[in-house]
């Protein structure tokens, strides 16, 4: 990975929390309670080395013994390396230091020399009490010799080595030689001396081994040429000697610019422990962090726009934060990276919509990248930033995507079309005036082979003509002669009830019936020939086609799973994926398009009985229109032969399935009402059909403004707090960003955002005792959830007259949750307290338990004293959110999820909404389900509910319920999931909400 680079700035943190986890005992194995202590202490051991270990083929104690004693060079490292990875997973090499300190401390080989520290760096160099082995003095020597090595890299593995030891008794008599170093005339040496002279400065007693380290340190990095020496040493003045530091950088402003990315960064790593001491100060760094904004290094540029943001809340900041982000977000071609920075785009959106908005169109740019996550994500964070300002340019640039993906040599352009049109029809909806910039376009990929994508557009264009009148009359023109390219039946479907509702004028009508007709071509669908065949009679001359042989694959797709039954045992679910029908059975005879008998003769009656509804439609209409009852009637028998032609079509071996019932009731009814009308049915077939359709877009237009309102509202202080007026505040010895910056905090302060309090009483749900009060020690913990870990906060009293030694809170985990840190031990005086806080990371969504004890020691009992800790429960409902998603995805993954939870209704409650509202607040999910379908009082409700957690896991939720003749409520609560845990963890938390007490 190249220095300096994003790539290398997330790789260095995941080793560092790698080693960290490691060093902390998880990756080794942590304390765990129960253990015996000498397994624990085995396992807590400090690791600064991670090999990996084949323990098929394990090394024998005698071989490597013989490989150490012998001659061969090549032998004796084998043989060390073997012993290091023996010794590194816990097993043990009887008297191998003594074999090591005759045989392979005086070897000259720079391998042996570097796998002999490595070896060193591994093993006890203590016994139990604490106290320096007796035989650790016998390297000493050869250490300080190594130090005073003629080449460089003997003495740099040397320093590198030091700086990992812990014992001063080691260290001490190797100082001198340490110090020399510095000036040695290699740059390996000398970045490796200073590392060894601020790890010797850091132990108990350095201020006593090395008291004027910082000077010294200080001296030679105003001299220093190479670039990692320097970021050594003032890394070393970060850590030990802050002021030293700050002094230095003070000093030096006008050449932080034209230091290295190495030291750029540990500068803004001291800019910010700086600004959260003295909050007052950060001012003068500000400049600091803004002129290295223009760094060559990019890793130095991502840093300094998320300290900037961290410090700053001045616009002018937050604008510099974010052309630097939008800046990362072209230059960089990895895909990972490109991501992070959406996310830091995102939070800036977050809480600086105001500045953001500016930078839409930069953002747009990032469409460019051909991943599909990298524009799903930028167009989630460009919907949220539209204004009427700069809604024209943000659909000029959506329009020229979409022409884009017309190019059918690159992959997932379908996908990608489908999430155009689906943010398009959001600016549509939000700004309507731009529709008829759009909708034109739009109609182009009705038949897209695309199924979503086509979808989308005809939901689109439904709902445009509707809030739109005035694009009713281009929209109806342009969708009848777009009509023969639908591929889709579900597509077919929503575009003949477009066809059905929307053409009000006498030449709509007519030209509605006229493409319908044309559409199925002539009648009747199938013919019998002589030698009994059943042929398609408008089949092309020259290709006669047997409808037996017409391809399956034209209508649907049957993909089988396995799905949960009400015993628990599987079974094979089928879901339908409907995909576009074949070309070449889209024209008859004469070149006639018959996109709508293609689809038919597949068996899709569903689509036949939407053609029923349609062509009643029509024809009521019509005869609203027309006096002359010739043409309403010849119009009327031609749907009426279409409509039996459909019902002989599904009673007929040709389909490979017959006609649903469902399909031949409505398509009955029509026939029914052609025959004889009656003004009732007029109204409701004419009318109220169509008032249906506003009343659920006003319903999701209300939907939406209330959670637009919820997201404006803003908190507030008291009315008595004291606010800052801009033209009023003081503007002496402040520059332009500093004056912005207190004017901002201000607006902070007085919006509340300085003094937010959490809910009270939410925050004492979250103290759980863990001991009774009658313990010797009291421990209660408050815990803190954020989204990827836990924070325990527990507070340790006590109750005893006695000295509490080696106290440790030992704690272990059930689920996906993981220990982070060794518990440390501690000394606790009589009727005091401690705070000690343990960090636990989560990686699921899944219901988890912490469970542990508290070990002591007193001065009255040897044996150590253990008090069980109570369990902590960690809830669900910290994890998932309410979310919204289309009815189509909603059943798409109900299809794809194969883990369901079934949980029986068994609950007090007697109305049904009731009900689905404590579910709702129970469950923190959102209704799926239309207001205006919940209205009324049937005694049944069936309605979706869904939610998404943290980790981008999906929770589906169908509840399904009835009034039975005793009042009670009875039904399933059916829960799907990709994973198990989120849906048995669901599944736990209904069934024990539900009751409803």
């Amino acid at each position: 990975v190249e220095e300096g680079s994003l790539l290398s700035l997330f790789f260095g943190h995941f080793c560092f929390w790698r080693l960290f986890l490691c060093r902390e005992g998880s990756l080794s194995g942590g304390g765990r309670p129960g253990l015996p202590r000498s397994i624990a202490a085995e396992m807590e051991r400090p690791c600064t080395l991670l090999i990996h270990f084949d323990k098929g083929t394990p090394a024998l104690a005698n071989e490597i013994k013989e490989g150490l004693e012998g001659s061969d060079v090549n032998r004796k490292v084998d043989a060390l390396k073997k012993a290091i990875m023996v010794l590194l997973n816990g097993e043990s090499v009887p008297h191998i230091f003594i074999t090591i300190v005759r045989y392979v401390l005086p070897s000259e080989d720079h391998t042996i020399q570097k796998l002999l520290l490595l070896f060193l760096e591994i093993i006890d160099r203590t016994d139990s009490h604490g106290k320096i082995l007796p035989e650790m003095i016998l390297i000493c020597n050869n250490l300080r010799n190594n130090l005073q090595h003629p080449n460089e890299y003997i003495r740099g593995v040397t320093l590198r080595f030091l700086s990992r030891l812990n014992e001063a008794e080691l260290i001490e008599p190797l100082i001198p030689s340490v110090l020399l170093n510095l000036d040695h005339r290699h740059a390996f040496v000398r970045r490796n001396a200073v590392l060894a002279v601020m790890s010797i400065y850091k132990l108990q007693q350095g201020e006593q081994l090395l008291p004027d380290a910082p000077e010294l340190i200080e001296k030679i990095l105003a001299t220093e040429q190479d670039l990692s020496a320097r970021r050594n040493a003032f890394l070393m003045l970060f850590n030990c000697a802050q002021q030293v530091a700050v002094r230095h950088l003070l000093s030096h402003l006008e050449n932080v610019s034209d230091w290295g990315g190495l030291l750029q960064m540990v500068v803004l790593e001291l800019i910010r422990k700086v600004c959260r001491t003295n909050p007052g100060e950060k001012g003068k760094y500000i400049k600091i962090v803004i002129s290295l904004l223009h760094s060559s290094s990019t890793a130095v540029m991502y840093e300094c726009a998320g300290t900037l943001v961290s410090l700053s809340s001045a616009p002018t900041a937050i604008r510099a934060a974010a052309n630097t982000y939008c800046q990362l977000l072209l230059s960089q071609s990895d895909n990972n990276v490109k991501l992070i920075v959406l996310d830091r785009l995102q939070e800036l959106k977050a809480s600086y919509r105001e500045v953001m908005v500016d930078m839409i169109m930069d953002v747009l740019r990032a469409l460019s990248s051909p991943n599909l996550d990298i524009r799903r994500k930028t167009l989630d964070i460009a919907l949220e930033l539209i204004t009427p300002r700069n809604i024209d340019e943000v659909v000029m640039a959506l329009k020229k995507e979409v022409v884009k993906t017309q190019n059918k040599e690159v992959e997932k352009n379908g996908e990608y079309r489908q999430m155009l049109v689906q943010a398009i029809h959001s600016c549509a909806l939000r700004f309507p005036e731009i529709a008829s910039s759009v909708v034109h376009l739009l109609m182009d990929f009705l038949g897209d082979t695309n199924v979503a994508s086509a979808m989308d557009v005809a939901s689109f264009v439904r709902e445009i003509i509707e809030t739109n009148p005035k694009l009713r009359e281009s929209i109806v023109a342009r969708l009848l002669d777009t009509f023969y390219q639908i591929t889709s039946s579900r597509v077919c479907s929503c575009t003949l009830w477009i066809i059905g509702e929307y053409c009000l004028s006498l030449a709509e009508v007519q030209s509605g019936i006229s493409t319908v007709k044309q559409s199925l071509g002539d009648l009747p669908f199938y013919t019998i020939a002589e030698d009994g065949e059943i042929i398609d009679p408008i089949a092309p001359k020259g290709q006669p086609q047997l409808i037996k042989s017409l391809p399956t694959s034209t209508g649907t797709v049957s993909s089988r799973r396995p799905a949960v039954l009400e015993d628990g045992t599987y079974a094979t679910q089928s879901a339908a994926f409907e995909t576009a029908v074949l070309a070449p059975t889209l024209l008859g005879a004469g070149g006639t398009p018959t996109n709508l008998r293609a689809i038919l003769l597949t068996g899709d009656f569903f689509l036949g009985a939407v053609i029923a509804c349609t062509l009643t439609k029509l024809v009521l209409r019509l005869e609203e229109m027309l006096s002359s009852s010739v043409t309403v009637n010849t119009a009327a028998a031609e749907a009426l032969l279409i409509m039996v032609s459909i019902l002989r079509l599904g009673h007929s071996s040709v389909p490979t399935h017959p006609i649903d019932d469902d399909s031949y009731d409505r398509i009955s009814l029509c026939i029914r009402i052609l025959s004889s009308p009656d003004d009732i049915m007029r109204k409701v077939w004419l009318h109220t059909c169509r008032e249906s359709f506003v009343k659920m877009i006003t319903d999701k237009q209300l939907r939406e403004t209330e959670e637009t309102k919820v997201k404006a509202q803003i908190s507030h202080v008291q009315p008595d707090d004291l606010i800052d007026f801009y033209h009023l505040k003081s503007r002496k010895g402040m520059s332009q960003l500093e004056l912005e910056d207190e004017v901002q905090d201000d607006l902070k302060r007085a919006t509340g955002d300085f003094t937010k309090d959490a809910d009270s009483k939410r925050a004492l749900n979250r103290v759980l005792q863990l001991t009774g009060f009658s313990d010797p020690v009291y421990a209660e913990a408050y815990v803190t959830v954020h989204q990827y870990d836990i924070v325990l906060d527990v507070t340790v009293t006590n109750r005893t007259n006695e000295t509490l030694q080696n106290l440790c809170v030992e704690l272990a985990t059930m689920g996906d949750l993981k220990l982070v840190e060794r518990p440390q031990n501690y000394i606790l005086a009589p009727e005091a307290s401690k705070q000690i806080r343990a960090n636990i990371k989560v990686s699921s969504t899944e219901t988890g338990v912490i469970f542990g004890n508290i070990v002591y020691e007193t001065t009255s009992v040897v044996d150590r004293n253990v008090v069980v800790l109570n369990d902590i429960h960690i809830d669900i409902m910290d994890y998932i959110s309410p979310a919204v998603c289309s009815d189509v995805a909603f059943r798409n993954m109900w299809a794809e999820f194969e883990w369901e939870n079934k949980v029986a209704v068994n609950t007090n409650i007697q109305d049904e909404k009731e009900f689905l509202n404590h579910v709702v607040a129970s469950t923190n999910m959102r209704c799926l389900t239309a207001l205006s379908a919940l209205e009324g009082d049937c005694g049944f409700l069936a309605v979706n509910l869904y939610a998404k957690s943290v980790f981008g896991e999906d929770a589906l939720v169908n509840l399904s319920i009835e009034k039975q003749q005793d009042g009670k409520l009875a039904g399933y609560i059916r829960i799907r999931s990709k994973t198990q845990g989120i849906a048995l963890s669901l599944g736990d938390k209904i069934t024990l909400k539900q009751k409803g007490s």
